[in-house]
């Protein structure tokens, strides 16, 4: 008679059901289980497989964000305060302006340069400041420029992530690529125009206030101003304030609603955006009060009182749809750095759904093919390794399904692989049994041998290819990740599946038949 363990039993016992009900809504359909998610607790074995871009269909868009744009507005930045804290300190100047990404500018008096060079560092001491007979430079460092780089790309990925999620796209991958750009595959989306638009937008949302007085056909605008044409698309300009009155940095939140049957998008300020919006509109009663996105004027309202709620309503010639993007945009946040779209792949539906019958195809027949060779090498024990074969598929799906993972085409390779080496562990087993009965040991003790002393062979020959498929999962990118993933799986439960399920089962049968002899 042979034993296995108490808990041991329970907890196979415990895996196989487990692998067995979250692998189970992969087999439902679309329908069923959508109604399983809506109709049941997250922790419910409720999801299927998510089918990545070359299977169900969908967009690739490869996105590069012009980073330069950042460090620019931020030298421009510098300038603006290197002029207040040179007029701060007194200090006469010529010639204050951005050339080549470096400050420059002439002291009227070349021995003021050190009380200039204490100035600057004092306002900011990161900064590299050189002068020559008066004449300064001020720049960022390399390690500086750098860093900025690498914060606006970070924000930029987290701005895209939030747009696309806004959408209601599922699973999207939004990966990095290089110093500045960004790889997004939206799997399933059937509106990629309206994706892209979405993208593509900065909207960096801005309150100034509008000069009446001056002209907007005007070649130049008066010093402090600046022509902004109106996002109607009306050939209207307007003169408004460079000085931003509110930012839309300080917007908690944004909906698209309805004012005199018209569509507006309504906003709400954060308690510091809020006050700084009703100072603005209390000051300015009666004049013009420009909305400005993305240097275009989608509306100039009259400030008819002040608006103390930290809330308002933004209107124009708006759609339903364009109300809704325009809110979406509000909520998601600005891009620090304009985006533009360098590739774009649309794949579809049909082609994916041939990928995957030909992937199950190739799938089922090397299952077939490895379940009809294990009767025919090992007889009733082929059979339990194939039942054990059975459960390891089930487990592979379970745990796609339970991590969130995104099957790829790669990814179905990956599992035909596993299942054609999934029982290599059993040949191993199996034929080290064989071993130990010419060797003339009994019935139990051929089994126990066998499991016993296969062991250190399957753990080798299996920890290599898990080495290799972790290698392939750090360095590699998209499918080859895929692939990688599922293979460690795959590997993972056909260990679990050929020593523990194959030797319940045995187990199982040599307790309840009592057999004479061992059917190999």
């Amino acid at each position: 008679m042979m034993y296995l363990d108490r808990w041991k039993v329970i907890l196979i016992s415990v895996v196989c059901a487990i692998g067995v009900l979250y692998s189970a809504p992969n087999v439902l359909g679309k329908e069923r289980v959508a109604w399983l998610e809506a109709h049941t607790p997250s922790f419910f074995p409720n999801k299927a497989v998510n089918l990545g871009l070359d299977l169900q269909g969908g967009s690739h868009l490869l996105l590069e964000v012009a980073t330069g744009n950042v460090i620019d507005e931020h030298m421009q930045a510098i300038v603006d305060q290197v002029r207040g804290t040179l007029r701060a300190a007194k200090i006469g100047y010529t010639g204050l302006g951005l050339s080549n990404g470096v400050v420059r500018f002439k002291l009227n008096d070349p021995a003021q340069a050190g009380a200039a060079k204490e100035a600057l560092r004092e306002m900011d001491s990161e900064l590299e400041t050189s002068a020559s007979n008066g004449d300064f430079t001020v720049k960022m460092s390399d390690a500086r420029i750098a860093e900025r780089k690498r914060a606006a790309m970070d924000q930029s990925i987290e701005i895209v992530r939030r747009r696309v999620d806004e959408t209601g796209t599922r699973e999207p991958s939004i990966q990095r690529q290089g110093d500045n750009r960004i790889l997004v595959q939206l799997p399933g989306l059937d509106d990629p125009e309206r994706i892209k638009n979405l993208l593509g937008q900065t909207a960096k949302l801005t309150f100034r206030l509008v000069d009446e007085t001056a002209n907007p056909s005007d070649t130049h605008a008066p010093a402090g101003e600046e022509i902004l044409p109106s996002a109607e698309g009306d050939g209207r300009s307007y003169v408004v304030q460079k000085r931003v009155m509110v930012s839309g940095d300080t917007l908690v939140d944004a909906q698209p609603s309805f004012q005199e049957g018209m569509p507006v998008v309504s906003f709400k300020f954060d308690s510091i955006g809020g006050r700084r919006f009703g100072e603005a509109t209390r000051q300015n009663v009666g004049k013009l009060f420009a909305i400005v996105l993305d240097n275009k004027v989608i509306s100039a309202p009259v400030i008819r009182e002040p608006i103390l709620g930290g809330s308002g309503v933004i209107s124009g010639h708006f759609t339903t749809q364009s109300a809704q993007d325009l809110a979406l945009l509000l909520r998601a946040g600005a891009l620090p750095a304009p985006i533009k779209v360098l590739e774009e792949r649309t794949v579809g539906a049909g082609l994916g759904a041939d990928a995957i019958h030909a992937g199950a195809e190739a799938s089922l027949i090397g299952l077939g093919l490895v379940v009809i060779f294990f009767m025919v090498a090992y007889g009733l024990f082929g059979i339990f390794a194939d039942i054990a074969l059975l459960f390891n598929v089930a487990l592979i799906f379970a745990s796609l399904s339970i991590l969130g993972a995104t099957l790829t085409l790669p990814g179905i390779a990956g599992i035909v692989l596993t299942i054609g080496t999934a029982l290599d562990a059993n040949v191993l087993v199996f034929e080290r049994i064989r071993e130990e009965m010419r060797a003339g040991r009994s019935l139990v003790g051929s089994i126990e041998g066998g499991f016993h002393h296969a062991l250190s062979a399957i753990i080798d020959a299996n920890m290599t290819t898990l080495i290799a498929s972790f290698i392939l999962f750090m360095f590699g990118t998209g499918p080859v990740k895929g692939f990688a993933v599922t293979l460690c799986i795959g590997l993972i439960s056909s260990i679990f599946s050929a020593l523990m399920i194959t030797r319940l089962i045995i187990v199982l049968w040599v307790n309840k038949a009592k057999p004479k002899e061992i059917p190999l």
